[in-house]
């Protein structure tokens, strides 16, 4: 292949940059967000309380508002002079908007939805007899929960991180709303990607982006469908 074009297509080290910092800020964002997820799926699945109905709406919010939306009502939340910001600010020194740590909120809020939605449906495929045959052998609800549930739905657990994870990697409106566009700080890779097509002579920077945020989502899926498969033919014997 000829040189110019290898040069053409190898990532400068910004591009590099908002590659790195956007798997940083996905993998922060499907960590911390899981075990509230998990906990969250567990209520809508298993229990039944005054209130449900408007704890699966909040969940599933930030699936059908416009991700610039989320990224203003999180500004306005967590923002410096926000009702939650301004106490992490002067009691821990924490400020998260316009910051990488802010990127991460801004995704895990987005993605929260689709991680909670499929573990929940792996809760409720369950076949709970196992979980109370646990029980009746003495073991407490955190060791059915942890030795039962848990590994049972371990194809749904991995498949929602997976997506969860993609749909991190993918976020734009959020990001650039709460944490803005900062070089090596907030610069993801979407929001390089719309950098780079809204500059003069960025076009072959916007493709090689492009490229490589579509090979990213799509080998994320990938991963997600063949683990699910294979922890599926595990669990089945």
């Amino acid at each position: 292949m000829d040189s110019s074009v290898l040069s053409a297509l190898s990532l400068t080290p910004a591009e590099a940059e908002a590659v790195r910092l956007s798997l940083r800020v996905s993998l922060w964002a499907v960590s911390g967000s899981l075990p509230l997820a998990l906990a969250c799926a567990w209520l809508l699945a298993r229990r039944s309380f005054p209130g449900k109905v408007l704890l699966d709406g909040l969940v599933h919010l930030p699936l059908v508002l416009p991700p610039v939306v989320v990224g203003y009502l999180l500004l306005l939340l967590l923002g410096r002079k926000g009702p939650v910001g301004k106490i992490l600010l002067d009691t821990f020194g924490v400020t998260l908007a316009f910051t990488w740590q802010g990127a991460a909120v801004a995704a895990a809020v987005v993605s929260f939805p689709l991680l909670v939605r499929a573990l929940r449906v792996s809760l409720e495929t369950l076949d709970p007899g196992l979980e109370a045959a646990a029980r009746t052998l003495g073991a407490g609800p955190l060791r059915v929960f942890v030795t039962v549930t848990l590994p049972l739905m371990a194809p749904g657990l991995i498949g929602g991180i997976i997506l969860a994870f993609a749909r991190s990697l993918s976020e734009f409106g959020a990001t650039i709303t709460f944490v803005s566009n900062i070089p090596g700080q907030t610069r993801t890779l979407p929001v390089a990607l719309y950098t780079a097509a809204q500059t003069p002579g960025g076009d072959w920077a916007a493709l090689r982006l492009c490229v490589l945020s579509v090979c990213l989502a799509f080998l994320a899926l990938l991963a997600s469908e063949g683990l699910s498969r294979f922890l599926k033919r595990r669990i089945s014997g």
